[in-house]
C-alpha cells in the first residue's frame, strides 16, 4: 500500500513566494490533491462541463483582458458563478491587480486569491512540476540506495547481512550514498521511480560495532546525493548449500514497486565474497542490458551454435 499525499496551500505559497491578495478563513487547512492547474478561459465564458474544481486556477493576461471587456454587473456574475465551485485558490499572474468584483466574490465564497509577478506560462509549468513531485505515489522500503556508475541500486535483504558495510565499501571506491536503512520511493512518471532518504537520517549510515556515521563529513559532500532513479534491485540472501542459483543470468527477474517492474539480481553471500565489486559489475551489466547488449544471451547463442557445428561435423 502506498501513501497518498496532499500539498497544503500555504506550503505552495511559501515555495513560490506568492502574495496573498485575499486570505480565506480556511486558508490554513486548504490542500492541493491534484498535480494539474487550470486556466479558466471557458468557465469565464460560461462553459462548466468537465470543470474540475479540485485544481488551482490561474488567471493570466488573456483571461484578464476578456474580463475587462465585460461590464461591471456581468463581470460580478461571472466571478460569482466561478467562485461558487469552491476551488482551492485563484492565482493571478503577471502582477495583475485583482479586479474589485473578483475580490468581492472571493470573500463571498471564502476562496483565497494569490498573486505573482511571474509570467503565466512560467508559473504554471513550475507549479505543475512541483506538484507532480510532491503528490507522487510513494512507499518506504527497508534497504540501502547507492549510485554506482550512474545506476541507482537498491540493496535489499535481511538485517545483519552487510548492506551498510557494503555501502561503506562502495563509498570508499568513489560511489555515492542516497539512503541507508529506509528508502522513500516515489513514482514520478509512468515507469520512473525516484528514491531518497527521510530527512531525519539523510547522509547517515549505521555501521554495527562503530555506530552512526555522517557520510558527508567523513567522505565529503561528493559522496552523497539527495535522490536518484532506481534502476536495479539487488537482493542479498544467505548462501544455502542445497539451493540452486542462476549461474548464467539468462532469466530476467523483476521486483514490482508501485506498479513498476525493476530488474532484480539475487546475490547469495558467503564469508569472503566482495559485495562491493559484485555490485559494481551488476551496475555495469545492467547498463549494458539497457543499451541492448546481453552477455549471457550472447554466450548461450555461441554455445548453441558450437553444439550445432559439432553435431553437424559428426
Amino acid at each position: 500500500m502506498f501513501d497518498v499525499h496532499s500539498v497544503p496551500l500555504k506550503t505552495l505559497v511559501a515555495e513560490f513566494d506568492l502574495e496573498l491578495a485575499y486570505t480565506a478563513t480556511d486558508y490554513e487547512s486548504v490542500c492541493l490533491t491534484v498535480e494539474d492547474v487550470a486556466r479558466p478561459g471557458l468557465q469565464l465564458a460560461g462553459y462548466y462541463d468537465h470543470f474540475e474544481p479540485m485544481r488551482l486556477l490561474v488567471l493570466g493576461n488573456m483571461e484578464s483582458s476578456y474580463l475587462q471587456k465585460l461590464d461591471s454587473t456581468e463581470r460580478a456574475l461571472t466571478f460569482d458563478r466561478l467562485f461558487a465551485y469552491k476551488f482551492p485558490a485563484m492565482l493571478i499572474a503577471r502582477n495583475i491587480e485583482p479586479d474589485p468584483q473578483c475580490l468581492e466574490m472571493a470573500k463571498k465564497h471564502n476562496v483565497s486569491v494569490l498573486r505573482t509577478a511571474e509570467p503565466t506560462s512560467t508559473i504554471v509549468s513550475a507549479i505543475i512540476a512541483y506538484l507532480k513531485s510532491a503528490l507522487a505515489p510513494s512507499i518506504t522500503r527497508h534497504g540501502v540506495l547507492m549510485e554506482v556508475y550512474g545506476e541507482g541500486i537498491l540493496i535489499t535483504g535481511e538485517s545483519g547481512l552487510g548492506k551498510s558495510e557494503t555501502a561503506v565499501e562502495l563509498l570508499k571506491r568513489g560511489h555515492r550514498l542516497i539512503a541507508d536503512d529506509a528508502v522513500e520511493i516515489r513514482k514520478i512518471a509512468g515507469n520512473v521511480l525516484m528514491g531518497t532518504a527521510p530527512k531525519l537520517i539523510r547522509n547517515y549510515v549505521e555501521l554495527r560495532g562503530i555506530g552512526i556515521l555522517n557520510v558527508a563529513k567523513l567522505f565529503g559532500m561528493g559522496a552523497v546525493k539527495t535522490e536518484n532513479e532506481i534502476n536495479l534491485v539487488v537482493n542479498i540472501v544467505p548462501w544455502q548449500q542445497q539451493k540452486e542459483y542462476d549461474r548464467l543470468g539468462i532469466e530476467e527477474n523483476f521486483t514490482e514497486i508501485l506498479g513498476v517492474k525493476v530488474p532484480t539480481n539475487t546475490i547469495p553471500i558467503t564469508p569472503g565474497r566482495n559485495l562491493a565489486v559484485i555490485l559494481e559489475v551488476a551496475a555495469m551489466n545492467n547498463r549494458q542490458r539497457k543499451l541492448g547488449y546481453n552477455s549471457a544471451l550472447e554466450f548461450t547463442q555461441q554455445m548453441d551454435a558450437n553444439r550445432m557445428d559439432l553435431t553437424g561435423s559428426k
